[in-house]
């Protein structure tokens, strides 16, 4: 008897472990199964878990992140004194120059060094449009004065001083009127057509035109109300104004140079050799000729009749983004990749080493 029950338990034991040494297979496949399968209930998966953790950024995500972002080298703006020497407005600051020598003669730590616009104003004040709102700077003591006006927008694109002294400044939400002497904002004109305001120039009149995204807007400076506008014109949006000689508006679009007259609104002609072009801005020398800066290089123009007298190689960039005639015997010029000289006698062309990527020893 006791011998049957140890063959039973035995056998109980052998059948098992056979049991549990049998293999035991997953599958990553779940089959269909029909609601009322009774017979084949529906299997329960468990997932598989997490993989090991690794570093929360890759080397190269982490270098971008330390890294400072590259310099920009554009030249903005450029506007000479009453002393003779030129300010220059770029995207790494605001500093002052011997024009003649090209000697550095101060650099100013701004609270934004995104400068959009410069302008002296009758006392020889410099005003400096900034992305991030205005700035002054005395020239006497070099002090910097940021204030907070509450403008349109802060994102500062032209500035301009009119025949009383008082300053406009552009925004790209519209125009505002400020006295520098009293440091007060006095209007505001926000609902300006063509909302953005690109460039500023007065007219023999003493009014004032604003460049927007919509043509040609003229204000009056005494009241601050427009006056008349002009629209339809080729590329729409202005860009760039200047105003020659002969009274007439010299207007640039991202498609055409064109030259108005602003007492009848008429479009005199489209200047044919920049028909086509991006025209970034625009000047007057003291001989009457007229340089023209577009996205593809800078050119002198006849004013007369339009001809291209030359096109200046070996620039910076051919971006040209401004121009100053007749500072220190020189044609300055602001390009998107830094600053240059041309001389107005011989024409030999100069980068400023202290304002483009890779200066050389010595200037």
């Amino acid at each position: 008897m006791i011998a049957s029950w140890s063959t039973r338990i035995g056998l109980v034991v052998s059948v098992t472990l056979l049991w549990c040494s049998l293999p035991v297979y997953r599958t990553n496949s779940l089959l269909a199964q029909s609601e009322g399968d009774q017979e084949f209930p529906q299997p329960r998966y468990v997932g598989d878990p997490p993989p090991p953790g690794g570093d929360p950024l890759p080397p190269n995500r982490i270098r971008q992140d330390l890294e400072p972002l590259p310099a920009d080298f554009r030249v903005s703006a450029l506007q000479p004194d009453y002393t003779g020497n030129l300010w220059i407005g770029s995207w790494l600051g605001l500093a002052r120059i011997n024009p003649n020598t090209g000697k550095v003669l101060a650099r100013f730590s701004l609270p934004n060094y995104t400068i959009g616009a410069l302008a002296q104003d009758r006392v020889g004040r410099i005003w400096v449009g900034t992305y991030e709102g205005l700035v002054r700077v005395d020239p006497r003591s070099d002090e910097v004065t940021a204030y907070n006006f509450t403008l349109p927008s802060n994102r500062v694109l032209s500035l301009l001083t009119d025949r009383r002294g008082y300053l406009w400044v552009g925004s790209d939400r519209g125009l505002t009127l400020i006295s520098p002497d009293q440091g007060l904002l006095m209007t505001t004109l926000q609902e300006l057509p063509g909302v953005s305001a690109n460039a500023l120039t007065l007219d023999d009149e003493g009014q004032l035109w604003v460049g927007t995204l919509q043509g040609l807007v003229r204000v009056d400076t005494a009241s601050a109300l427009i006056i008349g506008r002009i629209t339809n014109l080729p590329g729409t949006t202005v860009q760039t104004l200047a105003l020659d000689r002969q009274g007439m508006l010299w207007v640039g679009t991202p498609n055409s140079l064109l030259v108005i007259d602003p007492l009848t609104r008429e479009v005199l002609r489209s200047v044919t050799p920049m028909r086509g072009r991006n025209v970034m801005s625009i000047s007057f020398a003291q001989d009457s000729s007229v340089w023209v800066g577009t996205d593809n290089g800078l050119f002198k123009l006849n004013p007369y009749n339009g001809a291209v007298l030359g096109k200046v190689p070996s620039l910076p960039s051919n971006n040209i983004l401004a121009l100053s005639p007749d500072t220190g015997n020189k044609l300055w010029v602001g390009t998107m990749e830094g600053l240059a000289w041309i001389s107005m006698t011989s024409g030999r062309v100069r980068p400023h080493f202290a304002f483009v990527k890779e200066p050389p020893e010595t200037f």
